[in-house]
């Protein structure tokens, strides 16, 4: 991840940066035509609306995708802020604090309840769901 925040924050966050690119080129285009007068003018402010409109579908693309990968995300109380946060695949970070979190067990470096084999007797952080049970892979 570029930004270290959650996944889906940072679907987000590309979402949001197309958004002003696009804005940015058809503001742009349009100030071609007091630039460069109006014929060529035209030109240009018709190439970058173009370019910036393109963006803006991207963008929108971006954010629907990052809605529908939402609805699906994992909902856990987020062991180091206590808030409720979504994740994404095996290890995410928290929405909010940013600590990493992960439902396999083997990845964790902190367990609830002591079940972790620390000499010093940390006691780390396994993603657990808004219910109390933990979201991870049930191995039996």
């Amino acid at each position: 991840m570029f930004f270290k925040t959650a996944k889906i924050n940072e679907f987000r966050t590309w979402g949001l940066l197309l958004t002003l690119i696009g804005m940015g080129l058809m503001v742009a285009g349009t100030a071609g035509i007091v630039f460069w007068g109006v014929q060529p003018g035209k030109i240009i402010a018709g190439i970058f609306l173009v370019l910036g409109m393109i963006s803006l579908m991207l963008s929108m693309g971006v954010y629907f995708w990052a809605g529908m990968l939402s609805t699906s995300a994992v909902m856990l109380i987020c062991p180091e802020c206590g808030r409720q946060t979504k994740m994404l695949g095996e290890t995410d970070r928290c929405m909010f604090c940013r600590t990493i979190l992960t439902k396999d067990p083997n990845k964790a470096t902190v367990f609830p309840d002591g079940e972790g084999d620390d000499e010093d007797g940390a006691v780390p952080a396994v993603a657990q769901s808004p219910d109390g049970r933990d979201s991870g892979p049930k191995s039996e």
